[in-house]
């Protein structure tokens, strides 16, 4: 499986990013994986943002992206986006996307969970 992950990138405070993470593999296309984006600030320890399942039916947030980011998936595309409004310089980070097994979906927070991880792309907010 790889991962792709773009979109980020420097904005003001109070703009948006669209992030995006393209999969691909024959293993992603013959098993199931529910995804997750963390993020990672210099000099602290990565952490969950939010995760979807295989199918989209059901998300989940960590409390600093509730009611500003919203993780979608694009069916037939293998893609997962997401949209971060109302950003602030808090936010600034690398942003990494990840696969986990659908199985696994209560451990979907964890990232020692995680199979398979994209290689990040940086989001700057300035104040």
């Amino acid at each position: 499986v790889q991962l792709q992950a773009s979109g980020g990138g420097l904005v003001q405070a109070g703009g948006s990013l669209r992030l995006s993470c393209a999969a691909s593999g024959s293993t992603f296309k013959d098993y199931a994986y529910d995804m997750g984006w963390f993020r990672q600030a210099p000099g602290k320890e990565r952490e969950f943002v939010a995760g979807i399942t295989w199918g989209g039916r059901s998300t989940v947030y960590a409390d600093s992206a509730k009611g500003r980011f919203t993780i979608s998936r694009e069916t037939g595309k293998n893609t997962v986006i997401l949209q971060t409004n109302r950003l602030k310089p808090e936010d600034t980070a690398v942003y990494y996307c990840g696969a986990i097994a659908t199985t696994e979906w209560r451990f979907v927070r964890y990232r020692e969970k995680y199979d398979y991880w994209g290689q990040g792309t940086l989001v700057t907010v300035s104040s």
